[in-house]
């Protein structure tokens, strides 16, 4: 298990307190941005930036120390596979929060209540992948976390369906209105699917060390 891998290395230990703080900015950053869109406060969008650039740091660091010499050579691809996983969410978190700023307002009123349950899940979701990160370091029980966060995808799909069906009733004035409202469903909506997939990996990893 993953303790017989880390056990008296400090690189080991370091890139877990690393991947630890990484995967905690993160849950920061979709709290920052459920915040933003309860309060409709298109200021309040710029943390997630703020907060992705210093993730960037984090995980060029994770990587580092792995090329320095951490964990054994057939476990480092899927520890960096996983880092990057993370990594992505950020990125499309982002996005979400960069055409956030673009909407036009009336449109987004109309979905709103939706979003903002997405965003809480997206924060919910993060949560529940620090504790199955927790949970493979000290031989939790990784399965049931990853079968909660599959129970939260599941709801973002079920609000994306009811996104979709009242976007398609409503009328759109320009291409830039309706790519903009795309896009930015498109990366809200894909945010838990990110999280369950590096969830999955967890689980990868896991096997890996039997």
């Amino acid at each position: 298990m993953f303790d017989k891998i880390i056990s008296g290395g400090k690189l080991e230990k370091k890139v877990i307190e690393d991947i630890k703080t990484h995967i905690k900015t993160l849950c920061l950053a979709t709290e920052c941005f459920k915040n933003a869109l309860t309060s409709s406060d298109i200021e309040s969008t710029f943390c997630v930036a703020d907060l992705e650039r210093e993730a960037d740091s984090i995980r060029r660091e994770i990587i580092s120390t792995i090329h320095e010499g951490a964990f054994l050579p057939f476990i480092r691809p899927n520890i960096c596979r996983f880092i990057e996983m993370v990594d992505e969410a950020f990125d499309i978190l982002e996005d979400a929060a960069f055409e956030f700023r673009y909407l036009n307002m009336e449109v987004y009123r109309i979905i709103e209540p939706e979003c903002v349950k997405i965003a809480s899940i997206n924060t919910n979701i993060c949560e529940l992948l620090s504790i199955a990160f927790d949970s493979l370091i000290t031989k939790g029980d990784l399965k049931e976390k990853n079968l909660a966060i599959r129970v939260y995808e599941k709801q973002v799909d079920d609000l994306k369906f009811d996104i979709t069906e009242k976007l398609r009733k409503i009328e759109i004035k320009n291409f830039w209105e309706g790519k903009i409202i795309t896009d930015f469903v498109e990366y809200l909506t894909r945010i838990s699917d990110l999280i369950e997939d590096a969830s999955d990996y967890l689980y990868i990893i896991e096997i890996s060390l039997r």
